[in-house]
């Protein structure tokens, strides 16, 4: 079973690459994988005595991101998108400023509204950049959970962006159909802002998000 699928899938990209077409307008489906992170401001707080520190991890989060893609133009091009996509990332938390007292893996689900300018070159390659919007339409509840834990702030007390604004810039390859796609986002605001409201300081944690992104995508029409 398995393998006729594959063979399907196959056969059906290899007829979409293949295909003569190049109209002025392009509607289809994308989807792909984000390798993304969160960075920014370290936070000390003081909690019941005892400091804690909340700093950057490195490492990156695989997410998921697809939806739908227009096109307009030929040579020259608008693409707008309308993209779920899951993005996060870690941050570390250290008690007395130095002991590692745990790792936190923090993701969100977004709609991505990107509306990008670009150009054709060589008939098959593309360049293309331009602003986006996102929307945060859930997360996995450990940020707000992980201050809890460490502060006693409730989560009720914690303010987070909802709407968050950014760029993507990449290139891409047209194949018939298909378009493949690898771009880079980044974010112009803070995608998290925290407050903490029953804590003696003006605490602030700000994180942007930052991603790499591939996907494939394929033209209905």
């Amino acid at each position: 079973m398995k393998k006729a699928l594959f063979v399907a899938l196959a056969t059906l990209l290899s007829y979409a690459a293949s295909a003569q077409y190049d109209p002025y307008f392009r509607f289809g489906l994308k989807g792909g994988a984000n390798l993304s992170n969160i960075q920014g401001n370290d936070l000390s707080l003081n909690a019941g005595g005892t400091a804690f520190n909340f700093k950057d991890n490195d490492n990156r989060s695989w997410g998921f991101a697809g939806g739908i893609f227009m096109r307009f133009g030929r040579k020259f091009y608008v693409q707008p998108e309308i993209l779920l996509s899951q993005k996060g990332g870690e941050f570390n938390v250290y008690r007395d400023g130095l002991t590692p007292d745990g790792k936190f893996d923090v993701r969100f689900t977004n709609l991505d509204v990107p509306i990008l300018l670009g150009g054709r070159f060589a008939r098959f390659f593309r360049i293309n950049a331009g602003p986006m919007v996102t929307f945060r339409m859930a997360d996995n509840g450990k940020l707000g959970q992980s201050f809890e834990d460490y502060t006693g702030t409730q989560t009720e007390d914690i303010f987070n962006n909802r709407t968050a604004f950014g760029y993507q810039a990449g290139v891409g390859l047209d194949l018939g159909r298909v378009s493949l796609d690898v771009r880079y986002e980044g974010n112009f605001n803070d995608v998290v802002n925290l407050r903490f409201n029953d804590l003696n300081t003006e605490a602030k944690f700000g994180r942007k998000s930052n991603l790499w992104q591939a996907t494939i995508g394929i033209a209905l029409f």
